[in-house]
């Protein structure tokens, strides 16, 4: 049997990581099993999908490296894969469905369904489906056709105990007509998630549903429907959700919780999918950096955790700093360079890769090489408040001194430099943290720079001279 994974997202925002993290185990198992990965979109809800949002998920999970074997712009033999093509699919299903007495058209009003639940909840019941629609006369229905009620269509679900064997949760029961009978066709035609994700999972020939414990109570639902259409399900494997610290599922009150976001602050692609990997699932020993390869070796979804995985953004950010001190200097400074021209700041290609060195260690994300080395590439420097405090309690005539010392100093490398910013601070009795400081708000606007002999090495003489002289006024 080839293993065939799908992810199938509802692009109605950016990719959150939680479903990044499904989408990486199923990709993984996939890709460890030697099987495929298709993408597929449900997008039949028009009221929430944009072509926008779409285009993002593709783009998120091209930045995440989980490529497809089947879905959208790459093709495939199960195609189309997105909902919102295969509509006609869904109707010959759903034909299907009711002239096999599996699915029933339900004529109630959302106020009479209203109603008897109330009814229910009152006499201690579950306030599920009645299943009043099932048994309709002829005559019955020709009066609500007569009434001008439009109906959904109902699936009818079997009476007897349902059984989930899950490879995360174990087995999972629900007792006899704990499951009611539900909607797969709303009133405007139009099929929902829980008729449309089983039909594609049958016609992709998907061996394998990894996905949020969210929808687990859809599993029973979704294989109801594939044998009432003659197919084996699926094995499914729900895993757990990621949470944030309070143990709360993730949401914006404790930060980021999209790729797009994580992407915009400068955190690698390869930091974030070892780090997601490892929400919820061990590689059975204390590694905690992998590779992408090293991933797909390891990775068996019998060691995915059925407890919920907490988000801790301070160890993301750890891993990410790692990721970037593994970097060599040519790569490093090629994916700096978006971040400075966002920032409006011209680069020249080789100073910044001469920079690297220089940051790299203190780097935890892309991003803060904005911050870090603006004063390469600009020379309109404004002070930070805690630079501009430094400089106006500067010792009265130091600027002057450094601006002298630094014009007479005998070479222009960093060990030179080092040696004349360390007699200029003797002369003055001030060490080397107090002796150095107005010279680092002075050249690069900041209280926190690169090591500064390496830093004015490379920002040159004249350049340095211009604006130590500019600071001391």
């Amino acid at each position: 049997m080839t293993v065939r994974c799908r992810f199938a997202p509802a692009p109605s925002g950016s990719l959150h990581v939680g479903n990044a993290r499904s989408a990486l185990f199923s990709w993984l198992w996939a890709r460890h099993q030697g099987g495929v990965f298709v993408l597929r979109v449900e997008d039949t809800d028009a009221s929430r999908v944009t072509e926008e949002a779409f285009r993002g998920v593709l783009d998120d999970m091209r930045w995440l490296g989980l490529d497809w074997d089947e879905g959208p712009e790459v093709g495939g033999p199960h195609g189309p894969y997105r909902q919102s093509e295969r509509t006609q699919i869904y109707a010959e299903a759903v034909a299907r469905l009711l002239a096999e007495g599996h699915a029933y058209r339900c004529y109630c009003t959302p106020e009479e369904l209203e109603e008897r639940r109330g009814q229910a909840r009152a006499q201690g019941q579950a306030p599920g489906y009645d299943g009043r629609c099932r048994t309709l006369s002829e005559q019955e229905i020709e009066a609500f056709e007569a009434d001008g009620r439009s109906p959904v269509v109902r699936f009818r679900m079997p009476d007897d105990e349902q059984v989930l064997q899950d490879l995360v949760k174990g087995e999972v029961r629900w007792g006899p007509g704990e499951l009611r009978d539900f909607v797969i066709v709303r009133t405007d035609g139009t099929p929902v998630f829980l008729l449309a994700v089983a039909v594609d999972d049958l016609a992709m020939g998907v061996t394998h549903v990894v996905r949020g414990d969210d929808l687990l109570t859809a599993a029973p639902r979704n294989i109801a429907v594939i044998r009432a259409l003659g197919g084996e399900p699926p094995i499914y494997a729900h895993v757990p959700q990621v949470v944030g610290p309070d143990r709360k599922p993730l949401s914006k009150r404790h930060g980021s919780t999209s790729v797009q976001a994580f992407r915009e602050q400068g955190f690698l692609p390869e930091a974030m999918v070892n780090y997601l990997s490892l929400l919820g699932w061990s590689p059975g020993d204390d590694r905690e950096q992998l590779s992408r390869e090293q991933l797909v070796a390891a990775f068996d979804l019998s060691r995915v955790s059925s407890n919920p995985a907490a988000f801790d953004t301070e160890k993301l950010t750890w891993l990410n700093n790692r990721y970037i001190q593994s970097l060599d200097d040519d790569d490093l400074a090629a994916r700096c360079v978006h971040f400075l021209v966002e920032a409006g700041v011209g680069v020249d290609p080789v100073l910044l890769r001469s920079a690297m060195p220089l940051v790299k260690e203190r780097m935890k994300t892309l991003a803060e090489v904005v911050d870090l080395l603006r004063f390469l590439f600009s020379d309109d420097i404004d002070p930070n408040p805690k630079a501009a405090d430094i400089l106006a309690k500067a010792p009265e005539g130091y600027l002057k001194e450094a601006a002298a010392a630094l014009d007479a100093c005998p070479g222009w490398d960093a060990e030179q430099i080092a040696q004349t910013l360390d007699a200029l601070a003797e002369r003055a009795g001030l060490n080397r943290t107090k002796g150095w400081q107005p010279i680092r708000a002075a050249v690069t606007g900041s209280n926190v720079s690169p090591p500064l002999p390496e830093s004015l090495a490379l920002l040159g003489r004249d350049r340095t001279l211009e604006r130590v002289r500019h600071a001391a006024g």
